[in-house]
């Protein structure tokens, strides 16, 4: 655990008074241009976070972990949050959550803020973030872990998955059933790193085997079922001959699921569908859809047991790697 920044390590940095660090930080204008830049960049470079815990209680933590999440608009975070309250539902510590819209600059200052208040861990989803955001959590004087994701390198801790590896495995789980004309349809893959990676790995393994994605379909918006039933009904109209539609969520499997069926299309004999998630609607279809298992409940958990470890540690423990194995349901739509 790291030995958090005060006020006074930047003030001796920049060669001023704690005073005058304290009113650049707040930007007061009675300091100067110059000198006011100069205490801001070595702060943002540091990582520095200003102790928002007024006096005795400054150099103490409060009992709440910090976790920070792109979207509670799925059901994705729910179910990794329901894994988070069980982990710490033992001791005094309590999740406050802090949702970004996969935003990496919202995600910073949500960082910024969640740290402010001394948390006992910080907890957040994914491991691309800003410098400055990185720097936070770098400098952080409490336990972080990073979850769901495992492509990458981790700040501190880590819990999740390779999405990767999951692309590779649906792509191989499709192939294995024979089909080779096969579509993609993805949301928000600019802002969303792991399921671009999950493409990514799908691609990989479709081009090893010499064939490509024929249909791709990488729309902006938010995943849910009737834009699924939309993008299914776009990419079947642009290319009929389409074998198989791997979805980047499987909210978007289920709306391509419905246009399937209310079109008298055969799944999966006129069309096989896959998802990713494993998510607990898909018990209610009336055909079961191939998904993976992310592991979501698992990776709160986990990751709510090394915030524990670790914060009721004197000492520095190793940073800890978490991979959990994502897992293919065949379902009855391949």
């Amino acid at each position: 655990m790291t030995k958090p920044l005060v006020l006074k390590d930047i003030a001796r940095l920049a060669g001023v008074s704690e005073m005058t660090a304290s009113r650049a930080l707040r930007d007061a204008p009675d300091v100067a241009k110059a000198t006011r830049a100069k205490i801001q960049k070595i702060a943002t470079e540091l990582g520095y976070v200003p102790n928002r815990i007024a006096g005795s209680l400054a150099s103490q933590s409060v009992r709440l972990v910090g976790v920070v999440v792109p979207s509670l608009s799925s059901f994705v975070f729910p179910e990794v949050l329901s894994g988070i309250t069980k982990g710490l539902s033992s001791g005094p510590l309590k999740p406050v959550i802090g949702v970004t819209g996969y935003d990496l600059n919202e995600e910073e200052e949500v960082i910024r803020e969640m740290l402010s208040w001394r948390p006992s861990g910080v907890i957040v989803a994914g491991l691309e973030h800003t410098d400055a955001a990185r720097a936070m959590l770098a400098a952080a004087a409490c336990p972080v872990v990073e979850i769901m994701d495992v492509d990458g390198d981790p700040v501190a801790h880590c819990v999740g998955i390779s999405h990767f590896s999951a692309g590779r495995g649906m792509a191989a789980t499709i192939l294995g059933k024979g089909y080779r004309k096969i579509g993609f349809i993805g949301t928000k893959m600019e802002q969303d790193y792991r399921a671009n990676k999950r493409l990514t790995g799908f691609q990989d393994y479709l081009q090893a085997n010499g064939l490509e994605v024929a249909d791709l379909e990488r729309y902006s918006g938010q995943s849910s079922i009737e834009t699924g039933r939309e993008l299914t009904e776009t990419m079947l109209a642009r290319t009929p001959d389409i074998e198989c539609i791997y979805y980047s969520s499987d909210l978007m499997a289920v709306g391509g699921m419905m246009h399937c069926l209310s079109n008298g299309l055969s799944v999966p004999g006129d069309i096989a569908l896959c998802g990713f998630n494993n998510l607990e609607l898909l018990r209610g279809l009336p055909i079961e859809l191939a998904t993976t298992d992310a592991h979501r409940f698992e990776i709160g958990l986990k990751a709510s047991e090394i915030i524990l470890a670790n914060q009721q540690s004197d000492e520095t423990r190793p940073d800890t790697v978490v991979e959990l194995h994502p897992v293919v349901s065949f379902g009855a739509s391949l």
